[in-house]
């Protein structure tokens, strides 16, 4: 089905966007999810999700749509991109790569193992982060001088998610938001476990960070 007009400029804004941000080896996408979107999902993805809410199915699968898409122009194409117990999806050898969804937007994005070690990504509606949630996400080192004043606390929560999504695979340990310090005046963040990330982000039509570890970083 030929999606409406709004869709379309939708994800034509916020894929500009995300490519305007992203490094040179890394691949983005974005779709706004739709109705059986969950069909996108191949059988061995259908069975490793067990959220059985139609709504997350079909974020999962559309998330996991852009993503087979993405791969294709790496090489790889009929991979089943399996939810591995942790939650993280599992990727092929010698290639990184995150997914994420909010209520309406599902992002993905894949680069080869190499510059890139490992990639996280995150989306968020550009509204400002509620009082509550910026309380528990934010620490005293964490830096937002630089961001929209407006859009700081969702753009802290996006990075720190996409943060986690890149270092899990990388240490396999469970990190909070108070172990992930943020510099969004630099671009970069930090973990107690030593991890050191790049962030990109960009604010329209939606709140979308990307963290990376580089290929020559520990």
């Amino acid at each position: 089905m030929t999606p409406s007009p709004e869709i379309a400029l939708a994800q034509t804004s916020l894929l500009q966007a995300m490519i305007a941000i992203a490094p040179a080896s890394v691949r983005v996408g974005c779709r706004v999810i739709s109705d059986a979107d969950e069909a996108h999902l191949s059988p061995e993805e259908a069975h490793s999700i067990p959220a059985r809410q139609p709504a997350m199915r079909r974020a999962s699968g559309a998330a996991r749509w852009i993503a087979h898409g993405l791969l294709t122009e790496l090489g790889v194409n009929d991979f089943a991109i399996l939810r591995a117990p942790s939650g993280a999806p599992a990727w092929p050898d010698g290639i990184t790569g995150s997914l994420a969804h909010d209520d309406d937007m599902a992002v993905a994005t894949v680069a080869p193992v190499g510059h890139i070690r490992s990639l996280g990504i995150d989306v968020e509606p550009a509204q400002p982060l509620p009082d509550d949630i910026f309380a528990l996400v934010a620490i005293p080192s964490d830096r937002m001088e630089a961001a929209d004043r407006h859009l700081a606390g969702r753009i802290l929560f996006a990075a720190k998610e996409a943060v986690y999504k890149a270092v899990y695979p990388l240490d396999r340990e469970v990190l909070g938001y108070e172990h992930i310090a943020v510099d969004l005046n630099a671009g970069r963040a930090t973990t107690t476990t030593g991890r050191k990330l790049s962030l990109a982000y960009c604010l329209a039509p939606r709140v979308v960070v990307l963290a990376f570890v580089d290929g020559v970083a520990r």
